[in-house]
């Protein structure tokens, strides 16, 4: 009779334990963007926002839903990708508001001037989800086209998941040119960090496809190597090249 009630505790315990490490990768992802938007919303300033950090979330996580019908996964992983979707959407939608309130002289850039000069620098939020739809359908064709290869299959996993795993970079290398992390928040790449470690432990728990695994490992490589940097110039400091006075995060800054 004790060792039913001990198995019935051990099977709630652990169901308990799933459902939270479900919650935490859903919606883990997008914690640091919060204070970010609320920083937005309370300066009306979006400078220090890299719009560019939502088209390669965009880009890896529509990637990694269309992944998923050739390859399953998880369905906390297909969800994570979906609220990181939203979270991207109404990031852009809150810095064009704010652009456009301050950038009143500015000419008006749309989407479809397709001048690649301005790529990714429109006016409006609604060019950004055009081109974000243009995107979806065009990704959606070539796999529907090519589901039944293998190779390109998980190509395409591959790619969602590296595209992600690479977003550190930028930093990386801004705060190596720059010889500093002034200008960067210490207390965001902790929780990168923090998040992208239990996201890969819980890739590695669950069998998920390698490609999450091992870009999961390269992501937090990359954030232990800015905390390095952190460390380093903090330690060591050398004059900043003069022409940089500014550094923007590649993930949320």
């Amino acid at each position: 009779m004790d060792e039913v009630i001990m198995d019935q505790i051990m099977y709630v315990a652990h169901q308990a334990v799933s459902w939270v490490a479900s919650v935490a990768i859903i919606f883990g992802g997008v914690v640091p963007y919060i204070p970010q938007y609320r920083d937005i919303r309370r300066t009306q300033n979006a400078e220090g926002f890299s719009t560019y950090v939502c088209l390669v979330l965009l880009v890896a996580n529509i990637l990694r839903i269309l992944f998923r019908l050739g390859r399953y996964f998880e369905t906390p992983l297909l969800w994570q990708s979906i609220i990181m979707i939203i979270t991207m959407l109404i990031m852009l939608n809150l810095c064009t508001s704010v652009r456009m309130a301050t950038e009143l002289n500015t000419k008006r850039r749309s989407f479809t001037d397709f001048d690649w000069n301005y790529f990714w620098s429109w006016s409006r939020f609604v060019d950004y989800l055009q081109c974000v739809l243009a995107f979806m359908v065009l990704a959606a064709y070539v796999t529907y086209l090519l589901l039944d290869s293998v190779l390109f299959v998980e190509s395409l996993g591959f790619l969602a998941v590296f595209t992600e795993a690479m977003l550190g970079t930028p930093q990386l290398y801004c705060n190596y040119r720059n010889k500093s992390t002034e200008g960067m928040s210490i207390k965001m790449v902790l929780m990168w960090t923090s998040g992208d470690t239990f996201k890969t432990g819980y890739f590695l728990l669950t069998q998920a496809p390698m490609q999450f695994w091992i870009c999961g490992l390269l992501q937090v490589c990359v954030d232990f190597a800015i905390l390095f940097q952190v460390y380093y110039y903090s330690r060591y400091p050398q004059k900043p090249i003069s022409h940089t006075t500014h550094t923007t995060s590649a993930k949320a800054l």
